[in-house]
C-alpha cells in the first residue's frame, strides 16, 4: 500500500547540509527543511506539462503544479529523485534530465531546496492516481497566467518564473 507519510526523507538545514533522515509526516509536521527535484517536462513543441495535485496531497493539495517530483529520499540523490519521481507521477523514463539551477523556497507549510531539471516528453502519460488528478500541456508563459486564477503551488511558480528570466536572457544574448 502506498503510505507517503512513512517515506524517509532526507532534512537539510538552511546551507543544504544533510543533518539526517525522517519519516515525511514528522518533516512536515516540523515543517523541517528538506530536499525536492522539480521536473519540467516539455514537448517537442516546448509546451510545459501541467498537473493538478489531488486534493490528498500533504502540501498544496488539489493545487496546479508546473514540475513534476518530489522529495529526496535518505540515501537519494537529486537525480535519483527525479528519475523516481518522473517514473512513478508521470510513467516516464527513462530521460535525459538538463539541470538547470537549485532553488530554496519557505513558506508556512514548505522549507524546500530544491533542484530543478528540464526534459523532453511528448507522452503518452501514465498518471499516479494517488498524486496526479490530470495535466495538460500549455506554453509556459500560459502556465505562470493560470496562477492568476487557480491555485497553483508557490515554489514551482517562482522556479518557473526564474526559469524563463533565465530563457529570455539566453535568448537576447543569442539574438
Amino acid at each position: 500500500m502506498y503510505t507517503p507519510g512513512e517515506e524517509i526523507v532526507q532534512i537539510v538545514d538552511e546551507h543544504n547540509r544533510e543533518l539526517g533522515a525522517l519519516p515525511r509526516r514528522l518533516m512536515r509536521e516540523q515543517c523541517l527543511i528538506h530536499r525536492a527535484s522539480y521536473i519540467l517536462v516539455f514537448n517537442a513543441a516546448g509546451e510545459l506539462f501541467v498537473q493538478k495535485r489531488t486534493a490528498t496531497k500533504d502540501v498544496y493539495p488539489g493545487y496546479w503544479d508546473v514540475a513534476a517530483g518530489g522529495v529526496v529520499l535518505a540515501g537519494e540523490t537529486y537525480e535519483q529523485s527525479a528519475e523516481r519521481e518522473l517514473k512513478e507521477e508521470l510513467g516516464v523514463g527513462p530521460v535525459k534530465l538538463n539541470f538547470l539551477f537549485d532553488q530554496y523556497y519557505e513558506d508556512q507549510e514548505n522549507r524546500v531546496w530544491g533542484r530543478i531539471f528540464t526534459c523532453v516528453h511528448d507522452g503518452p502519460f501514465v498518471l499516479q492516481a494517488e498524486e496526479v488528478e490530470c495535466g495538460r500541456f500549455m506554453l509556459p508563459r500560459i502556465a505562470l497566467d493560470y496562477s492568476k486564477s487557480e491555485p497553483v503551488t508557490p515554489d514551482g511558480i517562482l522556479l518557473l518564473q526564474k526559469f524563463l528570466t533565465q530563457e529570455e536572457a539566453v535568448a537576447a544574448v543569442t539574438e
